[in-house]
């Protein structure tokens, strides 16, 4: 329900980007209609398409710093859940090599794993999203301690595997805290529509009134409300329509040891 409920925010949030801009476009329309002729001689249009052009440059800066900036977190979380299930792949591989007594170890890895699969990305409509670490992996550290090894090679396997789990832990818990700390700045998205309404309304001031140019400006406040779903919907890492996908952590499991 809460990963709806997401979804239809950020459906809301661009409708209303695109309502907002429009409607500048329809004001500009408006204005143009009770501006007396010699308000808009050719003079002032070029003024207006002049600071039109420079409004334009440097909302076009900030809305693709926007869209970079939710890329780049994107693509950090993916690369995270990467770096989590070659850790998965790691420790599980080191403990098989230590010898068939990690058995029990490593079904509690798996356990682990699928539990976590199983949290971030619920099988059900009705479950809620759960990012945050549990302490259930206690049990899989205190286990990996109280390891004996026999010989120098189980000892060097017991320290990589401990020294690969803190890892995977410390992956995880970065996972976490960039998620809750990846959104996207409400000022910053105020200020981009701001600028965006008034070039629509300079547009709507200076252009002829027919259908071409109403489909034009309807188009581009589309595309510009599109943009701000985009940048949202990558904010929603593991939900919406550009989740993150769990392959990685499914491939690793179906490497993993039973």
């Amino acid at each position: 329900m809460q990963n709806v409920q997401k979804i239809m925010n950020s459906i809301l949030v661009s409708s209303i980007v695109f309502a907002v801009i429009f409607s500048g476009a329809l004001a500009g329309m408006g204005l143009r209609r009770v501006l007396p002729e010699n308000q808009l001689g050719p003079e002032e249009k070029h003024l207006v398409s002049l600071a039109t052009s420079l409004l334009a440059t440097m909302t076009a800066i900030v809305l693709g710093m926007l869209v970079s900036s939710a890329n780049s977190s994107y693509q950090d979380r993916k690369n995270e859940l990467a770096e989590m299930a070659s850790s998965l792949l790691v420790v599980d591989h080191l403990l098989a090599s230590y010898g068939p007594e990690t058995q029990a170890i490593r079904a509690e890895l798996r356990g682990l794993a699928e539990n976590s699969l199983d949290r971030i990305w619920p099988s059900q409509p009705s479950q809620e999203l759960q990012l945050r670490p549990k302490d259930d992996g206690q049990v899989f550290y205190d286990q990996l301690q109280i390891m004996v090894p026999r010989n120098d090679t189980q000892a060097a396997m017991k320290t990589s595997a401990i020294s690969a789990a803190v890892g995977l832990r410390r992956t995880y818990w970065l996972l976490f805290l960039g998620s809750e700390q990846s959104s996207l700045s409400p000022p910053l998205l105020v200020i981009v529509v701001s600028w965006l309404t008034v070039i629509f309304i300079a547009y709507g001031l200076i252009a002829p009134r027919n259908y071409t140019v109403i489909v034009t400006l309807v188009a581009c406040a589309i595309a510009v409300s599109a943009a701000v779903f985009i940048i949202m919907a990558m904010y929603m890492l593991f939900s919406g329509v550009m989740r993150i996908s769990p392959s990685p952590i499914r491939d690793a499991l179906s490497q993993m040891g039973p």
